[in-house]
């Protein structure tokens, strides 16, 4: 088993782990596009096809649409990877959807929240001794918000993280590789939301951010828990872009794009997430997803 690259001329390798297509976009793509453009290799992994999805942007509630979501989002998703310059693979799972209601809805048969654990993880398994990742981001046990989809995103992302490196574990998967860091992605801290909620109130812009805020209650702040804050502001705009790419999903005039990139890049230049496996030695706080990795992949001269 390895986790280090035959040459230290090789770019470091970072993989993201996301529930549906639409997700690497709105979720870390920054921090994607500034690690690409430093010369490291990315790769997103998208667990379903996003076949539960609605038609969130007016604009393209059109006839046909909804019918042929699942290639429209496919074709968006192409379109979003080659914006961001990653890598991309689709586990092949079915969306699961959101279930709404009093009591809600079983979950569909077939859906990837019901997935075999085992047989989920494998495929993520084989994904990553592929791509011989040394950075995995992933979702929080909350799946970043409950929605069925992104938990089993983080139960197999975790669970892989551990695998791929035991040649004891889906021996037909590949060569056994260990990758040495694994992060949750947190971005909706509500720090950050309060920071721009108040930006735009004292610039007398409309917030969309004040129900959110009312409704905040006593809920844990994810943002407590974050140890690595990447600045990345200068790729907002490439984000933005891919982010507009999944054009039945995300709708140019929400809030998505409500706060200017200049205040953006003023008042939160970062992209924040959690260090919770290491193995090697990176003392948080942190201001880089690869912090440690450096040396422990660095070749040594010949004695």
């Amino acid at each position: 088993m390895s986790s280090v690259p035959r040459s230290a001329e090789q770019p470091l390798r970072l993989m993201a782990v996301h529930a549906h297509p639409d997700d690497e976009s709105s979720k870390g793509a920054a921090t994607m596009a500034r690690y690409v453009a430093e010369g490291h290799e990315v790769m997103v992994v998208t667990c379903t096809g996003g076949e539960a999805g609605s038609i969130l942007n007016p604009a393209m509630d059109q006839p046909g649409v909804l019918e042929n979501l699942p290639a429209i989002r496919r074709e968006e998703m192409a379109q979003a990877a080659e914006i961001l310059g990653v890598q991309h693979r689709w586990l092949g799972f079915v969306d699961s959807g959101l279930p709404e209601g009093d009591p809600k809805p079983p979950l569909p048969e077939g859906c990837f929240a019901l997935a075999d654990l085992d047989v989920a993880t494998g495929r993520l398994v084989e994904v990553v001794r592929e791509f011989r990742p040394h950075v995995v981001i992933t979702y929080d046990e909350n799946g970043g918000y409950p929605h069925p989809d992104h938990i089993r995103t983080h139960e197999i992302s975790v669970a892989a993280f551990d695998a791929a490196g035991d040649p004891d574990r889906f021996p037909g998967a590949g060569e056994p590789w260990q990758p040495l860091k694994l992060y949750y992605s947190h971005g909706f801290s509500k720090k950050r939301i309060i920071a721009f909620h108040e930006a735009l109130t004292a610039q007398g812009l409309e917030s969309p951010y004040a129900e959110w805020l009312d409704n905040w209650e006593d809920r844990a702040d994810p943002g407590e828990r974050v140890t690595t804050r990447v600045e990345c502001a200068d790729w907002f705009e490439v984000r933005d872009k891919a982010l507009l790419a999944h054009r039945t999903q995300i709708d140019p005039t929400s809030r998505w794009f409500f706060v200017p990139l200049e205040m953006q890049r003023a008042i939160w230049p970062t992209e924040d997430y959690e260090l919770v496996r290491s193995l090697v030695d990176a003392p948080t706080p942190e201001d880089d997803l690869f912090a440690g990795i450096q040396e422990r992949v660095a070749v040594r001269p010949a004695v």
